[in-house]
């Protein structure tokens, strides 16, 4: 019987030619056996399926080569699909009664020796489930393999020994190395010597905790390590590792995450030190506020003495040393207002050119005769609206620095330029909105800065220089000064070669002359005056000296301590007062308060304001009052007389 033929067996049994007659034709798999000249001498109805031709077509006296979708190269067996390689197994493509060719997964065997006989024994089945299998499974490892490739985050997986089987392109970049040169090496080879310990500590920890169905469950292990490449290039990582489950087969690997935070952590002691810069300067604001009341009676009252005391008294000389003595120490108070940017400026259009011409003669003085000075000035420089006071300090504070840093000579070189920014520019820490810009560079050729200390050179008492050779406030006055003026101090030093200074002024596009009145009521000089004022000033001795100097000047004065008790005087006689003259800080109601409550009252009330903080601070509060003047702490009698007669002058 054919059945017994296919199975090998004897075929006089037929009891089991009828059992494997049964097995083959309801088999969920297609059989098919063909002779030695292809022609199918049995098939099962899978097969026919598969096929979609009915069996006893099959059967009939078709041949393999009849139902292939490729011909059997010529010279080759007829019933093997294959064509007489000796190939046992493989996929055929046959063609399907509806047109598409059927592709099926062939496993055979083939007996070389038979005539007439059984020549092929198989088993086909569709092959199409597996190869969409195997693709989908290639490509999810594609997936995967690009997703773990291309992660934003370093990933590594390491064996319990800790070291590195498998690595990403993120921490191949942290690493400063190629997939081979991380294989096989110890992660903690790229970690600083000083923070190994707490990592293996940390994978230590896991792989005791490893073992287990919920080790997948427990949180990631966390530290913060600096990673150093083979690059040489140290970057802070937040480093996430978590033990793989080793029932999933992974021999207790555990798989690490590492996030660069070397620019977070940058921000953070940015925004610390930003902190820590605000509250020194909030603190040397309110330490100036109380010195500029001091200094303000210790000059006011010198100069109502000096009205007895001619220069041929001898008590003459005592007084001037007194109030040269204060005029030093508000300079001293400026530079604490300039630090902590509020100090009031008294800007004016300037050409720097010019400023730096008559500043030259001192700077030759004070660098000494070592050092060779070079002014470099731009044709056409544009103007600029600065302090020229406060700029010649800064200038000046530059100077020292570079002095100091060249010792035994060199060369401090000061150039001038027009710089025009077309998109913002970022310079360190500092970013430069676009806008036409004065350059002004100041350069050394001293020893430089280290790299270590140059993101400090700005603050508050820092100083490389020996103890008592400096106070650390240069630097940080002229950052204050620049800042405050709207423009930018930018660094670049190298060890060895020396420092560069740019300062960034903006562009003054305005008129190039501006009408000074405080300069035409000097000319003048007649200081004298008629009306009621209402001086308001908690500080007794500050209150106590304006009262007097503006008497002596022919004002009715009329004081008060507080701002709840001037405005009860503005209620009260409100209508007969020419001039208000207030403090901006103080107790419960302070200034702007004050002027906001006056002005509701008698709108056209002339006022002016006295602090020691900048105009802008209060200027801010009172946007859409106009008229009302200022004068900054410590002024002199002289200074407060020409205000008052300033700001009660009819206008123009």
């Amino acid at each position: 019987m054919v059945f017994g033929r296919l199975f090998g067996g004897g075929g006089n049994d037929a009891v089991a030619d009828r059992g494997a007659a049964s097995f083959l034709a309801g088999a969920p798999v297609g059989f098919y056996a063909l002779d030695g000249a292809g022609r199918f001498v049995f098939a099962n109805q899978a097969f026919a399926d598969m096929l979609g031709r009915p069996l006893a077509e099959l059967t009939g006296g078709l041949r393999l080569h009849d139902v292939l979708a490729e011909p059997i190269p010529p010279g080759t067996a007829p019933c093997d699909p294959f064509g007489g390689l000796g190939i046992t197994k493989g996929d055929v493509r046959f063609r399907h009664v509806a047109g598409a060719p059927a592709l099926l997964s062939i496993e055979q065997t083939v007996d070389p020796t038979a005539a007439g006989g059984i020549a092929v024994r198989a088993m086909a089945r569709d092959a199409e489930p597996a190869r969409e299998m195997a693709s989908a499974l290639a490509r999810s490892e594609l997936g995967f393999r690009r997703f773990f490739e291309n992660a934003p985050v370093g990933i590594a997986l390491v064996d319990p020994e800790g070291r590195l089987t498998e690595t990403n392109r993120a921490f191949q970049r942290l690493a400063g190395t190629d997939r081979e040169g991380a294989a096989g090496r110890n992660l903690t080879m790229f970690v600083v010597p000083e923070e190994r310990a707490e990592l293996i500590g940390k994978l230590r920890k896991l792989a005791a905790a490893s073992s287990g169905p919920v080790a997948g469950d427990r949180p990631p292990e966390h530290v913060n390590v600096r990673l150093v490449g083979a690059d040489g290039k140290e970057r802070i990582v937040a480093t996430f590792a978590r033990a793989l489950d080793e029932s999933a087969g992974s021999d207790g690997a555990t798989i690490l995450h590492f996030l660069d935070i070397s620019e977070q952590r940058r921000l953070e002691q940015q925004f610390a030190q930003s902190q820590k810069m605000q509250a020194v300067g909030q603190l040397a604001g309110g330490v100036a506020h109380d010195f500029n009341n001091l200094l303000t009676a210790m000059i006011g009252f010198c100069d109502l003495l000096l009205l007895r005391h001619q220069p041929g008294d001898a008590s003459f000389a005592d007084i001037m040393q007194i109030r040269q003595n204060a005029n030093r120490a508000a300079n001293l108070v400026r530079q604490l207002l300039a630090f902590s940017r509020q100090q009031t400026l008294q800007p004016k259009v300037l050409d720097v050119t010019d400023a730096l011409t008559e500043l030259s003669h001192l700077l030759r003085r004070l660098i000494g005769a070592a050092i060779e000075l070079k002014v470099v000035h731009a044709r056409d420089l544009w103007l600029v609206r600065v302090d020229q006071g406060q700029l010649e300090q800064v200038i000046i504070n530059l100077a020292v620095n570079a002095r100091d840093a060249m010792g035994s000579g060199g060369t401090l070189t000061i150039r001038t330029s027009n710089a025009t920014k077309t998109a913002p520019e970022r310079f360190g820490d500092e970013e430069i909105p676009p806008g036409e810009y004065v350059r002004v560079d100041v350069s050394d050729t001293g020893t430089g800065i280290p790299a270590d200390i140059i993101g400090r050179i700005f603050e508050p008492f820092f100083s490389t220089k020996a103890v008592g050779s400096g106070t650390g406030l240069g630097l940080s006055t002229v950052y204050g000064i620049v800042r405050q003026t709207g423009g930018f101090v930018l660094v670049d030093s190298r060890v060895g070669q020396g420092s560069t200074f740019t300062l960034l002024l903006p562009r003054w596009t305005g008129p190039a002359q501006e009408e000074s009145t405080d300069a035409t009521l000097a000319r003048r000089r007649d200081l004298t005056g008629a009306g009621t004022v209402l001086l308001v000033e908690d500080e007794d001795a500050v209150r106590l000296f304006g009262a007097r100097a503006l008497r002596n000047k022919g004002y009715k004065v009329v004081e008060a301590k507080t701002g709840d008790a001037a405005l009860d005087i503005v209620r009260e006689i409100g209508a007969t007062i020419d001039l208000m003259i207030t403090d901006v800080v103080m107790p419960q109601m302070d200034g702007t308060t004050l002027i906001r409550e006056a002005r509701k009252l008698f709108p056209a009330l002339k006022i002016v304001c006295i602090s020691g903080y900048a105009e802008e601070q209060f200027r801010q509060n009172l946007a859409g009052f106009d008229s009302v003047h200022f004068l900054p702490k410590p002024f002199s009698l002289d200074q407060l007389a020409a205000k008052a007669k300033e700001a009660m002058r009819p206008p123009a």
